[in-house]
């Protein structure tokens, strides 16, 4: 499933190409890839209206247009976007197509059928209770130590919670936990405080690197006219068992953790600090 870093690369590589662009034509091939409103009715109401920005929030896209409403794409475990000059007819997975203005063609593929659009007034119907963007200055340790705080799943599971922090995904979690050097079997809220600003300073730290490499492509993602992202080539961890980890050489394991495979080294983040500490923002014992 596209990530943070996937899905802002995406963001980032439309942006220019479609903000002023007007939806002169929308087919949908498959109506159950519309979660709302029904399929006929988003046709026609997306017919005609002009793009103003492209944007992110979690792993969603967002399309805000003029009039108000705005377009929400959710890729989910094999949705894409591709951008094809000319082109009116589907390919073989398409399953909505935006014809645009200028020639160009806004195709949503999805070989497995998991992706969604929505056009809606109130984005924040879809987005319900999100937790912060990592990568934006109100995301703090403090913060992220509330969020933590009597939590008893494993770190990982909280990671992937979208509650928790928006955008984080399976290979993430785990690049980001090996990077902050916390076993992902922990519990969540016995985290002390300076494991949680590794944490926080590692989810900031792999994520910016991640964007900047344009994203991992494991199978299915690649950026809207083609390109593949960078960052599988710098996995430290994901996809690695049996590998010597690139910190300490100790072989890398892969368990089931949380319904998920979880990569990790077991020397690495096999133990808690040294010297436990309480958890961040704890009170103190006045008894």
């Amino acid at each position: 499933m596209p990530e943070l870093p996937e899905v802002e690369t995406i963001a980032r590589e439309l942006r220019p190409r479609l903000i002023g662009r007007r939806v002169e034509e929308v087919v949908v091939y498959w109506p159950r890839a519309i979660a709302s409103p029904a399929p006929d009715r988003f046709q026609r109401a997306l017919r005609g209206r002009r793009i103003t920005n492209v944007a992110r929030r979690a792993k969603y896209l967002l399309m805000p247009l003029d009039g108000g409403d705005v377009l929400l794409i959710h890729l989910r475990m094999t949705g894409s976007l591709r951008l094809r000059w000319g082109q009116h007819t589907a390919e073989r997975h398409t399953r909505v197509a935006l014809w645009l203005d200028d020639g160009w063609a806004l195709h949503f593929d999805d070989p497995r059928k998991f992706g969604r659009l929505w056009l809606t007034p109130d984005p924040g119907a879809v987005l319900g209770d999100l937790g912060p963007e990592p990568l934006e200055p109100a995301f703090t340790p403090r913060g992220l130590a509330d969020r933590l705080r009597h939590r008893r799943a494993p770190i990982k599971a909280v990671l992937l919670d979208q509650r928790c922090v928006a955008g984080l995904g399976n290979i993430y979690a785990d690049e980001v936990l090996f990077v902050a050097r916390i076993d992902p079997r922990r519990p969540a809220g016995e985290l002390s405080e300076s494991e949680i600003r590794r944490l926080h300073s590692a989810i900031r730290e792999v994520l910016a690197e991640a964007i900047r490499a344009g994203g991992s492509t494991l199978r299915d993602y690649r950026a809207p006219v083609g390109g593949q992202g960078r960052f599988q080539d710098r996995w430290r961890v994901y996809h690695r068992a049996g590998q010597p980890c690139p910190r300490c050489g100790e072989r890398l394991v892969c368990i089931r953790l949380a319904q998920r495979s979880t990569h990790f080294c077991p020397r690495c983040q096999g133990a808690a600090d040294a010297h436990p500490e309480k958890p961040m923002g704890a009170e103190e014992d006045k008894g």
